[in-house]
């Protein structure tokens, strides 16, 4: 991992309102991470605070030029949900998805990243549709020179798995359309189980060593636009009716990324995802040299005192660790 680029989303350096961009920006760089993936939730947020409001597209050109200034780019705009098969007309959609298009290219985002539909009751799993429907993205995305980064997540409807991603990456068929893999929904889906005691399923350990494998045998380099790492805290006791991330109707994986994403190997935080042997296969098996980006949501950085230089400390100091083991087993 010493030869990737590293980023980081903005989440990952702090959650608290007073968490500004600005601030986030500065950190990054301070710690000498290439770029950084930013939610667009942030972008508004910060729109509204000049004075006067600007639009959410004149605020990402502010941000853009930060980033110039401090010598760092921005690697995603993220995420553009539930656009896929979704029951709502295909041209609404896209003129929403050019809104946010748009906003990639003022913020210079390389790429627009679209987790896999998961309205399971406002949309259609027609195979035949999404591929047209994200072909359609695509081509639209192009135009602007916006990349479309796919993302399988765990709790996803129709595509929940790496090698569905892939198919879909396949099937669409544009240069500009590819893969965001991800550590946490890759463990959340075939290893860890954070509604029982243990947090892992009873055939974790063989799912996700035949999933790697999988992976290190298919999955073309050259469909892959970056990975993201996050690690898992351990549920204790596990989710369920009482405990305070647990939300009825919610899949446990959802609650469980919003909430309970240390950084990798962070386990006096409770971390215990295979994240070692995930990055292994990515990195070292693989051999994947392109951007590795850290993406977590960690409850504690909801405190306002956890400031983005703190917060990036964290971050340097996990890969750091990370990267020393991968190279040991290079």
């Amino acid at each position: 991992m010493p030869f990737n680029s590293l980023a980081i989303s903005t989440p990952s350096l702090g959650l608290h309102p007073s968490h500004t961009l600005p601030e986030k920006i500065e950190a990054a760089a301070s710690a000498s991470f290439s770029a950084i993936e930013v939610v667009y939730q942030e972008l508004e947020d910060y729109a509204l605070s000049q004075t006067p409001p600007m639009s959410v597209c004149d605020a990402a050109k502010n941000i853009s030029q930060l980033c110039v200034s401090a010598n760092i780019s921005v690697l995603s705009l993220n995420p553009f949900k539930n656009f896929e098969g979704h029951n709502s007309p295909l041209e609404e959609r896209l003129d929403h998805a050019l809104k946010w298009i748009e906003i990639a290219a003022c913020l210079k985002a390389k790429y627009l990243q679209v987790p896999s539909q998961f309205d399971a009751e406002n949309s259609s799993g027609d195979w035949t549709r999404m591929v047209i429907e994200l072909q359609a993205l695509s081509d639209l995305a192009a135009s602007y020179s916006v990349g479309i980064a796919y993302e399988a997540v765990a709790w996803g409807t129709y595509i929940d798995t790496w090698e569905q991603s892939l198919q879909m990456v396949q099937a669409v068929n544009r240069e500009n359309f590819g893969l965001c893999l991800d550590s946490f929904h890759v463990a959340a889906r075939v290893w860890g189980d954070s509604t029982v005691e243990g947090g892992k399923r009873g055939d974790a350990d063989l799912a996700l060593r035949e999933s790697l494998d999988r992976f290190v045998e298919i999955c073309p380099l050259d469909k892959i636009f970056y990975v993201q790492l996050s690690d898992g805290e351990r549920f204790v006791p596990p989710l369920g009716p009482g405990h305070r991330f647990y939300q009825e109707g919610f899949p446990p994986s959802l609650s469980w990324s919003r909430n309970m994403r240390p950084l990798p190997l962070e386990e006096d935080l409770g971390a215990y995802f295979p994240i070692i042997e995930i990055a292994h296969a990515w990195v070292n098996r693989k051999g994947w040299n392109g951007v590795v980006s850290i993406e977590i949501f960690d409850w504690r950085m909801r405190d306002e005192s956890r400031r983005p230089s703190t917060n990036i400390r964290r971050a340097a100091e996990s890969m750091r660790k990370l990267s020393s083991i991968l190279e040991n087993l290079a």
